[in-house]
């Protein structure tokens, strides 16, 4: 932030596993662990803005994309802008809706794959890989394209945003706001993912939501999951995380729910922009079961007939 063991489901579990009701893609520990891992890979150099590092993660997410099928949102996938006088570009993935009258309505599904490049030198090590911070959250946005590209069970429209300079000032997500809502488009609700990449510690949720008491975002997603996904981390509050992540933006142009899910707590990850923040620390089981956990809901959120996601507060 700027200041998966799998579920098995009926008998079998491949890529796809089978229940006696439905056939569902889930996603494998290893699909995240190679997401993260290369992101996080010295060779990126901690993929600070306006760098080489970063313009291979990028061209990393576009492969990634293409092969699985997600079309760019513009001419290409990049939303390209200036940030002190750096070249910068958030990615963006574009799945349309299968409804047609839904589609028109947009759901963004985003993470920040940028990093702050160096940091203090710890044994030899002066690479601030940025592990947790932020390529967890960029191999959920990035898995979670995948499941909706092969399933196609999207009746509204889905970016999958991944954005640039957010450890600048969350300038990548301030510049894909302001574009869109000069656009106009018709967006329902942000849900952005925040240092995932290890759990929670003795909590009875998943993880919880930035301004958590802004809407029924947490209530909406614990009903569609059936299960206690989504809570409240006091911390959150008291460290006004709700206004330090890439939901901030869109939050401000749409008045709409725009919110940040998270499963750093303070207390389970002591290597917040330190060169320690590494690959080989992070929980691919769990972040395997933290993508397959929320799929569902978010589909259902994606999918649902009306927009049941409201602000109980608003600006």
């Amino acid at each position: 932030m700027k200041h998966f063991k799998n579920i098995i489901v009926g008998c079998l579990v491949t890529f796809t596993v089978f229940s006696c009701k439905t056939k569902e893609v889930v996603i494998q520990a290893q699909e995240v662990d190679d997401i993260v891992s290369y992101l996080a890979s010295d060779e990126l150099e901690g993929r600070n803005t306006g760098t080489e590092g970063i313009e291979k993660a990028a061209v990393y997410i576009e492969n990634y994309f293409k092969e699985i099928g997600v079309q760019p949102y513009y001419d290409t996938y990049r939303d390209s802008f200036t940030v002190k006088g750096k070249n910068a570009f958030n990615v963006i993935g574009y799945l349309e809706g299968t409804d047609p009258v839904l589609k028109n309505e947009f759901v963004i599904i985003g993470a920040h794959y940028d990093h702050i490049g160096f940091g203090e030198e710890v044994d030899g090590d002066t690479i601030a890989n940025g592990a947790n911070d932020n390529a967890a959250g960029v191999g959920t946005v990035m898995t979670m394209a995948k499941y909706f590209a092969k399933t196609k069970s999207n009746k509204r429209s889905i970016l999958f945003t991944l954005f640039s300079a957010e450890e600048m000032g969350l300038q990548g997500s301030k510049y894909l706001a302001e574009t869109l809502k000069k656009e106009n488009i018709d967006l329902y609700v942000m849900l952005n993912f925040e240092m995932v990449g290890v759990p929670l510690v003795d909590k009875d949720y998943t993880a919880y939501v930035t301004g958590f008491d802004k809407s029924n975002l947490a209530q909406k997603m614990n009903e569609y999951a059936g299960k206690k996904i989504a809570g409240f981390l006091p911390k959150a509050g008291e460290y006004r995380l709700f206004m330090r992540s890439d939901n901030y933006p869109f939050f401000n142009e749409f008045n709409v729910p725009c919110q940040t899910f998270s499963t750093f707590d303070f207390t389970n990850f002591n290597h917040y922009h330190k060169v320690g923040d590494e690959a080989d620390i992070m929980d691919f089981n769990h972040m395997a079961d933290f993508v397959n956990t929320f799929i569902p809901a978010v589909k259902k959120a994606v999918n649902a007939p009306t927009k049941e996601i409201k602000l109980t507060t608003s600006k």
